[in-house]
This record gives C-alpha cells, sequence and structure tokens, in this order.
C-alpha cells in the first residue's frame, strides 16, 4: 500500500494497516446499526464528557482522528468551531458528504496532528477543546492531556475501540 494514499510517513503516529481496514468501512460510518454503532452508542457519552469540560459552545475544536465526522459534527451543533483531521482520504469524503445533510460549519482536512501541529501553532487569544478520538491504534505512547496553559483549555483525550 503506498504511503500517499493515507497521507502516512515513516514518523507518524499512525498504523497504516488499521487505515486500510477503516478506509475500507468508511462508507458505513454514520450507519448506527454498522460496525460503528459502540461509537454511536457512546458518542452522546463523550460530547457531554467534553462540554461538560471545556464547554464547547464559541470554541475552536480540533479533532484529531475524526474518520467520518461523528464527534466532529456534535461539537458543531454544541456551538463549537470545529476542525477535523484524519488520515483516511475515503473517511473523510464520507464526512464532508455527511455536512450536505447536516448543513453544520466543520472542516475537514487530511492531515496528521504532527503536521498541522508544525504548520499551525496553538491560538493565544482563544480557549480551544482538544478532542483526540482516533480509532486507529497508534504506534507510540497513548495520547496525553493537552497542558492546560491558558484558563478554559481543555485536553479531552478518549481512544475508541476498534470495530472489528
Amino acid at each position: 500500500m503506498p504511503d500517499s494514499v493515507y497521507n502516512v510517513t515513516a514518523d507518524m503516529n499512525a498504523d497504516p494497516q488499521e487505515l486500510e481496514k477503516f478506509s475500507a468501512l468508511a462508507h458505513r460510518w454514520w450507519d448506527p446499526e454498522s460496525e460503528f454503532k459502540p461509537l454511536h452508542q457512546i458518542n452522546p457519552l463523550r460530547l457531554d464528557w467534553i462540554d461538560r469540560i471545556s464547554k464547547l459552545a464559541g470554541k475552536s475544536a480540533l479533532d484529531i482522528g475524526c474518520g467520518g465526522g461523528l464527534l466532529t459534527e456534535a461539537m458543531a451543533r454544541r456551538g463549537a468551531r470545529v476542525k477535523g483531521i484524519d488520515l483516511s482520504d475515503k473517511a473523510l469524503k464520507v464526512a464532508q458528504l455527511h455536512l450536505h445533510e447536516s448543513k453544520l460549519a466543520v472542516d475537514y482536512e487530511a492531515v496528521s496532528a504532527e503536521d498541522l501541529a508544525a504548520r499551525s501553532p496553538a491560538p493565544t487569544t482563544s480557549s480551544p477543546a482538544w478532542s483526540c478520538s482516533s480509532t486507529y491504534p497508534i504506534r507510540r505512547a497513548p495520547c496525553a492531556p493537552v497542558p492546560n496553559s491558558r484558563e478554559g483549555t481543555a485536553g479531552c483525550f478518549s481512544r475508541r475501540s476498534t470495530a472489528t
């Protein structure tokens, strides 16, 4: 599998086999009875937890490993300005197609967290919410909370179970 298909490089924190697996399932992301049923079931809990910690309304939020956009769109419905990033082009296409139905304003991009961080330093004037909701197993240490350097900045990290 060529790296360019998933924008994966050797120093990224992603597993190409898992990207392949979830890309193959991408067309079923918004089906609540599909392999993603557990995500649909826990999404309200995750959203409430993130919103309770960071008060999403009016804040910028970054969903790292957004897949088809379940949590991303839910955060946008709560009033956040959301950017969803993922390495699966197929999952992102599903997320972008779903925006036509939801009519929400979400910015999706195929980029790694590492590359996004390198080109876009954290904002200094607002209090963003961060969500690492990657479905893909990581190759290095688990996600850790973002240091709470400014009041109201939240490190909201959760790791989804992989679908089988």
